[in-house]
């Protein structure tokens, strides 16, 4: 293959989503739209445009529309009609603020939306080598609830990391990359998918270079659920993929699942805006915004490169030390920002 193959769709994804963003801030420079968030969870300024949604799914939705090397199969026209979907709906939420259970409600409907046109987990492979085919009857049923409970969590984290400059669209750019190079790996061997998420990164990258600190447009509500549900989406393709995904998105996936610990024994709604994020927390203690998007960047590249380089046992063990470390670290962090 030669390297248009890659490079086209890479780099249509990225000037697209320039020129939409441009568009978009040239749009509503003249025509203001009231926005929902009044920095309950985010570190920015109330003013700054909470839209870039719609750059990330244009531009994605065009450049697969538009690549013929891409033939679209049914679960891929799932995923591009599920994310419509979120987009809209996530349009919304940024204008007129959705509750919680909304919310949740229209990630169940993603999630089962792509399960219905055939993109689901189809088998597990333990560390041991044993692999668990999710085939028909109740194991189909335990694919479903396994599929639909992954793209939930990827697309909260993600949400989630939107609170300060740059983090989401950092860490979904890393995400990509390394789903990329995995795709790539004979074992793995999947062309489509290294285009598609080649594509996602370009997409990601474009929409980065407006969004570090000071940000002049934030993913907002519809693209950060975009981008957790393409990342998510994206390593459902294999078990391989999956244990990868969760290594590359560790400190997002960590945050988010110590976040909704502290809220529950606190007492409050797990999905309560509140700043008890990480980067949150680093703030307290000082750091910058570019600090913070720096120092976690590094940690998921490490990260990354440990997961594009490890077999299936070893990813266990990485995944059970950094939890280890991730644990202490954040016990350490609460304690001093107490």
């Amino acid at each position: 293959m030669n390297a248009s193959f890659y490079l086209t769709p890479f780099l249509t994804a990225f000037l697209l989503t320039i020129l939409s963003i441009v568009a978009l801030r040239f749009v509503f420079a003249r025509y203001p739209v009231p926005q929902s968030r009044q920095g309950d969870r985010h570190t920015h300024k109330d003013s700054v445009l909470r839209f870039g949604g719609v750059a990330l799914v244009v531009a994605f939705v065009a450049t697969i529309l538009t690549n013929h090397y891409l033939v679209l199969t049914k679960g891929w026209w799932g995923v591009i009609i599920a994310s419509i979907m979120l987009l809209i709906l996530g349009l919304w939420d940024d204008i007129r603020e959705l509750s919680w259970k909304n919310q949740l409600a229209i990630q169940i409907v993603a999630g089962a939306m792509v399960f219905a046109f055939g993109i689901r987990l189809l088998s597990l492979r333990n560390p041991f080598g044993h692999t668990v085919f999710f085939d028909a009857g109740l194991l189909l049923g335990v694919s479903a609830v396994l599929t639909i409970l992954w793209i939930i969590l990827v697309m909260n984290a993600m949400n989630w990391a939107d609170g300060i400059d740059g983090l989401c669209g950092g860490v979904s750019f890393i995400g990509f990359a390394t789903i990329f190079f995995l795709s790539l790996r004979p074992e793995v061997n999947q062309p489509p998918v290294a285009i598609l998420a080649l594509v996602l990164a370009g997409v990601s990258l474009g929409f980065l270079i407006f969004n570090f600190y000071p940000a002049k447009i934030l993913a907002g509500t519809s693209g950060s659920w975009f981008l957790g549900f393409m990342l998510a989406v994206l390593a459902v393709f294999s078990g391989t993929k999956i244990a990868t995904a969760i290594l590359v998105l560790a400190l997002p996936l960590f945050d988010a699942l110590w976040v909704i610990f502290d809220r529950f024994r606190s007492g409050v709604s797990i999905f309560a805006p509140d700043q008890r994020h990480l980067h949150h927390r680093l703030r307290k203690l000082g750091w910058s915004s570019r600090a913070i998007t720096a120092f976690l960047y590094t940690l998921t590249i490490l990260i990354a490169i440990i997961a594009l380089h490890t077999d299936a046992m070893q990813k266990l063990i990485a995944l059970l030390l950094m939890g280890v470390c991730m644990l202490l670290f954040f016990i350490w962090i609460q304690k001093q920002t107490a």
